[in-house]
């Protein structure tokens, strides 16, 4: 999967599914008049187009790949006829699909781009083996719904006190605590989800 690639488009019929195992791909909704906030992040925990077995056949959003590496493709028919089969996994995807549905709050509408900012690093370093990012700040503000400066600047902020380095489009996070602590609350409501209900991918 490489950076940028578009894995589904608004409305085109599900033949596959994704299983990102070192990628990292990022849910979006892009307005008519081209402005796109992210909806959720998907990496090794879990899986693209959960609206196969939730009763469509097509979604709303676009997949985009926001960080490159690899995952598992399968038919989609194959994983309905699994799903059909009320077993394990039905009941693995129905609890990934709840914890999936904590991503999608209030965050972008009540706290400041500092926070969300560090929210959005944190719930990728959960998905990526490394504490690097190869992220423009022009895509980041496209994840985050908010302009360029506004990522300039916050990221400006989080360099100046150490917690961060940033050039020529890596992220390296030299202070994971630090982010913790100036993250909105929102980071630990989506992670808290995520131990409870998949302990068994969580870091």
């Amino acid at each position: 999967m490489s950076l940028g690639e578009m894995l589904y488009e608004p409305g085109g019929r599900l033949r596959h599914v994704y299983f990102p195992t070192t990628s990292i791909v990022s849910l979006l909704y892009v307005m008519e008049d081209g402005a796109s906030a992210e909806i959720a992040v998907v990496g090794n925990e879990g899986m693209l187009a959960i609206s196969l077995f939730m009763g469509g056949e097509t979604t709303p959003s676009h997949a985009a790949v926001q960080s490159a590496g690899y995952g598992v493709r399968l038919k989609a028919q194959v994983l309905k006829q699994e799903f059909a089969r009320f077993g394990p996994m039905m009941h693995l995807l129905r609890r990934y699909t709840q914890a999936l549905i904590t991503q999608t709050a209030v965050c972008n509408r009540h706290h400041s781009v500092d926070q969300q900012l560090c929210r959005w690093l944190l719930l990728s370093l959960d998905r990526l083996s490394t504490n690097e990012l190869s992220m423009t700040q022009e895509l980041i503000a496209n994840m985050l719904g908010v302009r360029r400066e506004g990522i300039t600047e916050a990221a400006g902020k989080l360099q100046d006190v150490g917690l961060i380095r940033y050039r020529r489009g890596r992220i390296t996070v030299l202070d994971r605590p630090g982010l913790e602590a100036r993250s909105c609350e929102c980071y630990q409501t989506v992670k808290k989800e995520f131990d409870r209900l998949l302990p068994y991918v969580s870091k």
